[in-house]
Formats: C-alpha cells, sequence, structure tokens
C-alpha cells in the first residue's frame, strides 16, 4: 500500500446532496421562476392597472389545470449585458391546461422580464407549444403583452416572429386561435394575432400598431397618442382588428372561457352540444310586434336573433365594426350557430365595403369549423357612391359571395322583409347553395324596390303622362303587386316555404336536426383563390 492509498492521505470531498437536498432546490428554482424578477417589477406591473403573467393564466384556466413545459429555460445570448441577466422562463410562460373541462394550450407573455420582449430562446418556446396545439388538436390562446423583438438579439428575434406566424397560417383553420392583448403589441408582434380567428383586447391597457407614435410624428408630423394610435376602441371601431373590447383583465378573460365553450376543439370535431333548457317549440309571439310591415321602418335585428336563439343568448362578433351587418355565435336547441344578419338601425342593413369583408371572415371561420349558418335578411342592397366603388366594393363584396359558395356547412337563409338585388343573392341566397331558404309574409325578394324598379321601366310613360305623380304611383303599385308579392319567390321555387315567424325558431331547429348529417364532395384542388 502507497502512502497515497492510505484512507488518512486520500483527498476528500464534499458528500453528494441526497434526494431530499436535490428535490429542495428544484422547489426553490421553481419558485423563483413563478414569483418573477422582483417585488418591484410586479409593483410596476400593477401600478399599470395590470394583473401578472400567473394571474392571468389562473383566470382563464381552470382551477389548478396549468401543466407549464420549459419553465426553467434560460436565454443564451450574449452582449449588451444579457450574459448576466438570464432570468427564468426568459419572459414567456407556456403549457397547457383546461377551460370546462377540455384542454386548451396557451403561451402568455411576462412584461416583467425584459419588457416582454422576444428572443431566440422565448420564441423557441412558443414554438413548442403552438406545435403540441396542432399535433393534440385543441385550441391556442396567446396572452400578449410585450414590447416586441429583443432588439439586443437582432435578427435571431425576427426569425423568431418568422416561425411563429408560419404557424399561425398552419394552424388556421385546423384549431382555433385566440389572441388576448392585455399591453402592447408593437411591430411584428402585431402580426400573429392578425392571423388568428379572434382578438380580445383591454380597454386603456392595451394597444396595437406597426410603428408607434413616436415613428409617426417624425415620419408624418402627427400627433398621437398609443391609445388614439392603436387603443381598443380604435381597433373596435374604426380598423376591425379587435373583435371583443372589455373594460379589464378578469371580465376579458371569463368571455374568452365563454367563447371557448361555444367552439369545437378542432376542424374535425363539432363543436359542444348542450342539452337545451329553452323549449325547441318556443313560439315567437313577440316578433309580430318588434318587425314593423313597412319596409323603410327601422327596428333592432338583435333583439329578433335574441328571440330565436336558446335563452336570448347571443356572443356578437366585431359588434362595434360595420354595425350595419350582425355576425354572432349562438345556440339553437343546445347546437352552437353562426348568425349573420342585417342590422335594419344601421345604414337600413346596407352591405358596404366594411359589412361585407366582416361577414366573409366569419363565414370562413363556421364553415372551418363546422359551425352551421342561419343567415336573416332584410338587405336593400350594396352601398351606392363614388368612395365605395373606387375603393373597391366589387371585389370586397365578392369575398362575402365567395365565402357563401365555398361553405359546406349546413346554410339555412330567412327573409324577414326586404332582399334586393345582388345584396339578396350575396346574402346566401337559395342559388348560391343555400341548403333551405324561408320567407316571412312580409317578404319582398325583388331586383330593387318598386319605387326604383318603375320609375326604370316605366320612365317614358311617366314623363309623357298629363299627371306624372299619379301615372307613378299607380305603375308603382302594379308592379309590386305583380313582381313583389310575399309568395312569388315561392311560386317559383326561390324560397322553399313562407312561414309563419312565431314558428321561426322551431323550424329552424327541425331544419339544423334534418341537415346534422351533411356530407358535401369538394372538387380536387389545391385551394381556391378568393377575392382580395
Amino acid at each position: 500500500m502507497t502512502a497515497s492509498d492510505h484512507p488518512a492521505t486520500r483527498p476528500t470531498t464534499p458528500p453528494a446532496p441526497g434526494l431530499r437536498g436535490l428535490v429542495a432546490e428544484l422547489r426553490r428554482k421553481r419558485e423563483e421562476a413563478t414569483e418573477g424578477p422582483s417585488q418591484r417589477a410586479t409593483a410596476a406591473q400593477r401600478a399599470k392597472g395590470k394583473l401578472t403573467v400567473r394571474e392571468r393564466v389562473e383566470l382563464l384556466l381552470d382551477a389548478g389545470s396549468f401543466h407549464e413545459i420549459e419553465a426553467l429555460r434560460r436565454h443564451r445570448a450574449t452582449g449588451f449585458g444579457l450574459e448576466t441577466k438570464r432570468p427564468a422562463t426568459d419572459g414567456v410562460v407556456t403549457g397547457w391546461g383546461t377551460v370546462h373541462g377540455r384542454t386548451v394550450f396557451l403561451y402568455a407573455h411576462d412584461f416583467r422580464i425584459f419588457g416582454g420582449a422576444l428572443g431566440e430562446a422565448h420564441a423557441a418556446k412558443i414554438h413548442k407549444v403552438m406545435d403540441m396545439a396542432i399535433a393534440a388538436g385543441a385550441p391556442l390562446v396567446s396572452l400578449n403583452d410585450g414590447a416586441g423583438a429583443r432588439i439586443q438579439e437582432g435578427v435571431t428575434a425576427l426569425a423568431g416572429y418568422g416561425g411563429i406566424f408560419r404557424r399561425n397560417t398552419r394552424a388556421s383553420g385546423v384549431i382555433p386561435q385566440i389572441s388576448v392583448i392585455l399591453g402592447p403589441c408593437a411591430g411584428g408582434a402585431a402580426y400573429s394575432p392578425a392571423l388568428t380567428d379572434f382578438v380580445f383586447m383591454v380597454r386603456d391597457t392595451s394597444q396595437m400598431f406597426i410603428t408607434g407614435p413616436d415613428v409617426v410624428h417624425a415620419v408624418t408630423g402627427e400627433e398621437v397618442t398609443q391609445n388614439g394610435l392603436g387603443g381598443a376602441d380604435v381597433h373596435a371601431e374604426l380598423s376591425g382588428v379587435a373583435h371583443f373590447v372589455h373594460d379589464d383583465e378578469p371580465t376579458c378573460l371569463r368571455e374568452v372561457r365563454a367563447l371557448l365553450a361555444l367552439l369545437p376543439q378542432n376542424n374535425r370535431e363539432q363543436p359542444p352540444r348542450l342539452r337545451p333548457v329553452d323549449p325547441p317549440g318556443r313560439r315567437l309571439d313577440a316578433l309580430l310586434d318588434l318587425v314593423p310591415t313597412d319596409g323603410r321602418r327601422p327596428y333592432d335585428m338583435r333583439r329578433v336573433i335574441e328571440e330565436i336563439v336558446d335563452d336570448a343568448d347571443v356572443t356578437e362578433v366585431h359588434e362595434r365594426w360595420a354595425p350595419n351587418v350582425i355576425v354572432a355565435l349562438a345556440r339553437l336547441a343546445g347546437r352552437t350557430v353562426g348568425v349573420v344578419a342585417n342590422q335594419p338601425q344601421y345604414l337600413a342593413g346596407v352591405l358596404n365595403i366594411e359589412a361585407s369583408e366582416k361577414a366573409a371572415r366569419f363565414v370562413r371561420f363556421c364553415d372551418a369549423f363546422n359551425i352551421p349558418l342561419i343567415t336573416l335578411l332584410d338587405v336593400p342592397g350594396f352601398l351606392p357612391g363614388v368612395d365605395q366603388e373606387h375603393d373597391g366594393i366589387i371585389r370586397r363584396g365578392a369575398k362575402l359571395l365567395y365565402a357563401y359558395c365555398d361553405a359546406t356547412v349546413p346554410r339555412i337563409s330567412v327573409v324577414l322583409r326586404k332582399a334586393y338585388g345582388g345584396a339578396y343573392i350575396v346574402m346566401d341566397a337559395q342559388s348560391i347553395g343555400a341548403d333551405l331558404a324561408y320567407a316571412w309574409p312580409t317578404n319582398e325578394i325583388a331586383v330593387m324596390g318598386a319605387e326604383g324598379a318603375a320609375n326604370v321601366i316605366f320612365r317614358r310613360e311617366i314623363a309623357a303622362a298629363p299627371d306624372p305623380e299619379a301615372t307613378r304611383l299607380r305603375v308603382v303599385d302594379e308592379y309590386r303587386a305583380e313582381l313583389m308579392h310575399p309568395y312569388y319567390a315561392a311560386e317559383r321555387g326561390l324560397v322553399d316555404d313562407v312561414i309563419d315567424p312565431t314558428r321561426t325558431r322551431e323550424i329552424l331547429i327541425g331544419s339544423l336536426e334534418m341537415l346534422d348529417g351533411k356530407h358535401a364532395d369538394l372538387p380536387a384542388r389545391k385551394h381556391g383563390n378568393p377575392p382580395q
């Protein structure tokens, strides 16, 4: 035995920590990741009226259901001081949980870490959870509160956004994607929400824009605040980017949960169907007084929808943008349906550029996710005007036409009063593929209103008459009696039935039951080329 082999002379090493010690260290690291960078950063977040990222996740998901992934991930960038700042999570929380017992994937920016800015590791976490959502066939919700690309990481950060956009596009029409804007969402970051199905915003604390107020001022000289440029109300009323706006984060996240309850998990499933409490055969006597027979008098179509659907429960999408058309999700006999309807209270319910685009996108969403479509018509036509024509009403209106013609879900239309010209066809007439077309006895389906039609057809006769006004009134009455009576379309098979308005709910529910197994054989093609 050599001296070095003697027990007394062997070098000593500290004993390896036992399993209890390793578990304690793991708990410490997890607590560090969960608590965030500092109390000061948390206080600053609250001072802005915003919740922390973990509080948001808890409000969105069922209690105790969140499974976080890559909570211990840190960036590996160097330079500009990054090597000394390597917080856990790298500023984004990712994972899955349940909403009403069904799996939902999510990612949520943590503004307290690098202002929620996206870097390489941050992006990789998002890419992973998006891939998991697509593979699992479950909805994806993003809680956005970030300052855009992490400038210190340069083009690597920009490439991370590219990966997000590519996955948004791949997931489109496959799983529902919902973006919730809870803080700034600027520059390239704004394009991901724009690619998703629905955008929620919170008033006063969330903003979206491509170039901020400082850049706008430098380039154009215009002075504007962040909210004035891209706040929730701007995107709800002017741009149409925001589908839903709420006053506070808890309400917003509660409504995200409510929306998810109406949607299927993916495009291979049907929406969840509830046991109805509202009787399917309930008569709608209130409609007899709600809808005036005079086609020139306005009324609130939303009240009509509330009478028809289960429990008057309507989730209106884009409520404040293009209000002359209503698009909404609701239930009929417990089944989720999409409703598209003209709103006579605004612009008499005409179709214009914004209304056409709003309705087209909604129709395509419903078709992608197996949601039957109910269309309620009271439309005097397309909005005339030089601006409408120059700004592309032809191609914009064609978007809605294309969306309906391309849709394979059950489609039922009901003409309440007016249905004139091309707008009648575009709003899912039988001739473009509606499975069933109904009309109330107040319907007027025609190329145009009686006054306009008579003025065109009998122009010379009216001009040559001794009493042009009396002649005009006579030919208007003749035209209306000949071509615009309520049964003209039914006699020619252009509507399947003229129905009692009080039975509208019952008839729609029965029709949807019949169409429950509808299957459409699509032509072999890579994809269509809708109007832009």
